[in-house]
């Protein structure tokens, strides 16, 4: 600080945030293309299940508006989040102003916690269409999912405002210096963000799709009992049917924990999380990398998309 109170300007060889100068050239080219290509690929991936999903009639399904509301938070988040996450990793130094160190972590939260209410959703549908079939037309309807995207859009932007009102009026309150762009959660903030960002959809996510797999598993087994007499190929066919739920099922899942879990690693600790952590920008950027997995995961496994 200086006699006014205000911070002073940073400098590589005053402050351990601003260490561009000491990066060598070649790294900081091999970053930049790293970040260049994920965010392009990230883009293009859920470019591509927008436009499908726009362009082709018999894909304006409720089931695929929801994937269509997730591919644009994920591309928005390949678009802004991942080049500005990058730009703080690879620079060092804050360089987007005071303005920007105030939005940034609340568009970033915004736009993740968007996107897992997105996978929570599309659980609850999956759910319905297999264990529920009688109800699904009545229940999962085009009306019904617009409301709960834009609940989902809503209740996002309202809780992550309230988690990030500190920041966002005062973003300079842990920076020590002009060059620096800090934000901290405390071990309360983050015990619980870690509960309503994670653990209830997660075990809402891992709950329904188990029951999903069981309620499938012992549909094929009831076709299968049907046509083994007539059809001696049925039980190789559902065998295969089983295996690709279970793989499919399991990715779902496994991807999802690898994300997250590492990014609420200082909430498991009972540590403040900050963006002054040396391992910080590790655990956000795999987290981000869900948004260029979810295209992958919810839309071209599938033949018919």
């Amino acid at each position: 600080m200086d006699s006014t109170g205000s911070p002073h300007l940073c400098f590589p060889n005053l402050n351990s945030s601003c260490r561009r100068l000491l990066r060598p050239p070649s790294e900081t080219v091999l970053l930049y293309t790293l970040l260049a290509f994920v965010s392009l690929l990230t883009v293009t991936l859920n470019a591509l299940v927008i436009f499908s999903i726009y362009h082709f009639r018999q894909l304006h399904t409720p089931t695929n508006n929801l994937l269509l509301s997730l591919a644009v938070c994920d591309l928005v988040v390949g678009l802004l989040v991942m080049p500005i996450e990058g730009l703080r990793y690879i620079e060092m130094c804050w360089l987007l102003g005071r303005l920007m160190c105030a939005l940034s972590p609340y568009v970033f939260y915004c736009l993740v916690s968007t996107s897992l209410g997105h996978m929570v959703l599309i659980s609850i549908v999956r759910y319905v269409t297999i264990c529920d079939p009688l109800q699904h037309n009545s229940k999962i309807t085009i009306t019904n999912v617009n409301i709960s995207i834009f609940l989902c859009w809503a209740s996002s932007i309202i809780y992550n405002g309230l988690f990030t009102m500190d920041h966002l009026g005062n973003p300079d309150r842990f920076s020590s210096c002009h060059g620096e762009c800090v934000v901290v959660l405390s071990r309360i903030s983050g015990t619980v963000d870690l509960f309503v960002t994670f653990v209830g959809p997660c075990t809402v996510m891992v709950v329904l799709y188990m029951k999903v797999f069981v309620v499938a598993v012992s549909q094929v087994r009831v076709i299968q009992s049907q046509t083994a007499a007539t059809n001696a190929r049925a039980a190789p066919a559902t065998r295969k049917s089983q295996t690709k739920a279970a793989r499919t099922l399991g990715i779902l899942i496994v991807v999802f924990l690898m994300c997250f879990c590492p990014f609420f690693y200082p909430a498991l600790a009972g540590e403040d999380s900050s963006t002054t952590l040396s391992y910080f920008s590790v655990l956000s950027w795999i987290m981000l990398l869900n948004s260029c997995l979810n295209p992958l995961i919810y839309a071209m496994f599938y033949p018919w998309f």
